[in-house]
Formats: structure tokens, C-alpha cells, sequence
């Protein structure tokens, strides 16, 4: 007798939805949560949100730079685990889920344009929202870049910026936008639970952060629907975020005009 190969069988409503909320619970979702919590506690303060600060990308121990560098990049690493299981669980066959969502080289062109364009007309107006917000009392002082001055900061930030990209893109916005369609959520529903989410896990920022983000989240997610493709985005999000922690790690006390 010649063994009989089970047919996979289509998983269920229950299932993806279950599947996403772990994901998500297990990545950005438990950020949200955390930030939800942390703007609550910078609310009940005595000092106004305005003078409080965010300090991103912080040393743990700068008297120690070895220990440092291995602490920073275990955390990097750690934190892109998500990313693969989220590609994991798109994988229904080998090397799926990185085409399902775009997140291959087929391209490099439009990836690489596109993301820049995006980087463009995402940050300048950023900028003024966040200078704005922080004028009006609404968002906190951002730090973005406070390790010790060492030789292996500049590349340390770029792959943190990297990181960021492929957790916030990849799970918040290509895995999630591809479950939610496939649970039957509609253009705007999904475009909006997105931006929600986005918005969410920033609010640690204040809430110029999370008007900020949630904003960025409705254009991303409307680029991906229309071109199925996360890559540009890691691009665009990458250089934002290169730009925002490099950019002060080195010109921090040319740029005293930013609070």
C-alpha cells in the first residue's frame, strides 16, 4: 500500500483570527499596550507633557562598550523574531510569504524610489507635526539617539532603524493587512485598524505621535494595497528612521533649535 498524503485543508475564521492576535500579541500589539500605559503615567505626572522626554536607542551599559554593543544588538535581534513568524505562518508553501507581501527583490527599482519618495513625503511634514504638537503641549521632547560615543553607534542605529522598519511593516502592516482582508474586512476597516495600531504603539510619544503615525499608517497602507508590495516601505521607513537617530547622534548640538 502506497501511503496516502493528507490535503491541507483551508484554516478557519477562528483560527486566523486567533493567529493574529498572537502575533500581534507576542509583537506590536503588546507595545500598543505598553505605550497606552505609559502615556496614562506621563499624564498623571505633576510635570506637563511638554517637558517631559523620550529617550530612544539608549546604552545599558556605557562604562562597559563590549557589553554595550552585545546588549544592543541581542536586542535588535530579538526583536525581528515576530518578523519571522509572521512569515512563517504566510508560508504555505517554501518562500510564500515574502512574495505573498512583497518582501523580495524583484523590484529593486521601484522599491528603492518609491521608498525614498515616500521617506520624503512622510518626513518634512513629520517634522512640522511633531515640532507643532510639542508647541502646543501635546507631545513629549524626543531623544532619538543616546548611546555612548563609540565607534559602533552609527552602525548600531542603522541597524535599529532597519529593525524597526521590518517589525513595523512587515507584522503591522503586510501580515495584518493580509489577514484582515482574508477575514473579510473591508478597504477602509482594514486601512483604519492599521492606522489605529500604528498610532497606538506611539503614543509613548504623546499624542502628537500618535496623530503623527496613525496618519503615516493610512498613506502605507493605501500604498500597499495598491502595489502589494511592503519593500518600499522598509525602504521609507528605514531612511526615517536613519535620518531621526543618526542625523541627531551626530549634529545633536548643531540642531538645539529641535526642543
Amino acid at each position: 500500500m502506497h501511503p496516502t498524503t493528507a490535503t491541507p485543508t483551508a484554516p478557519t475564521r477562528a483560527s486566523l483570527r486567533n493567529e493574529m492576535l498572537i502575533v500581534l500579541g507576542v509583537s506590536i500589539g503588546a507595545s500598543a499596550i505598553w505605550a497606552a500605559l505609559r502615556i496614562v503615567e506621563r499624564l498623571t505626572r505633576e510635570e506637563a507633557l511638554a517637558a517631559q522626554t523620550a529617550a530612544l536607542n539608549v546604552s545599558r551599559t556605557p562604562d562597559r562598550p563590549w557589553l554595550d554593543l552585545v546588549w544592543q544588538l541581542t536586542g535588535i535581534s530579538l526583536a525581528v523574531v515576530p518578523v519571522f513568524l509572521a512569515l512563517y505562518l504566510l508560508n504555505r508553501h517554501p518562500g510564500q510569504g515574502v512574495r505573498l507581501i512583497g518582501l523580495d527583490l524583484r523590484q529593486p527599482r521601484f522599491d528603492l524610489f518609491g521608498g525614498a519618495g515616500l521617506a520624503m513625503l512622510i518626513g518634512i511634514p513629520g517634522l512640522g507635526l511633531y515640532l507643532a504638537a510639542y508647541q502646543w503641549g501635546m507631545s513629549v521632547q524626543i531623544a532619538p539617539a543616546n548611546l555612548a560615543a563609540v565607534w559602533w553607534a552609527v552602525p548600531v542605529l542603522m541597524l535599529a532603524a532597519l529593525q524597526n522598519a521590518l517589525l513595523e511593516e512587515v507584522v503591522g502592516l503586510g501580515y495584518l493587512m493580509t489577514r484582515l482582508r482574508e477575514l473579510g474586512w473591508g478597504v477602509a476597516a482594514a486601512v483604519g485598524a492599521h492606522a489605529l495600531l500604528r498610532g497606538s504603539y506611539h503614543l509613548y510619544q504623546g499624542f502628537g505621535g500618535f496623530i503623527g503615525n496613525a496618519i503615516m499608517g493610512v498613506i502605507f497602507a493605501l500604498f500597499y494595497l495598491r502595489f502589494k508590495r511592503v519593500m518600499p516601505l522598509v525602504v521609507a521607513h528605514t531612511l526615517l528612521d536613519v535620518g531621526a537617530f543618526v542625523g541627531y547622534a551626530l549634529f545633536r548640538d548643531q540642531i538645539s533649535w529641535l526642543p
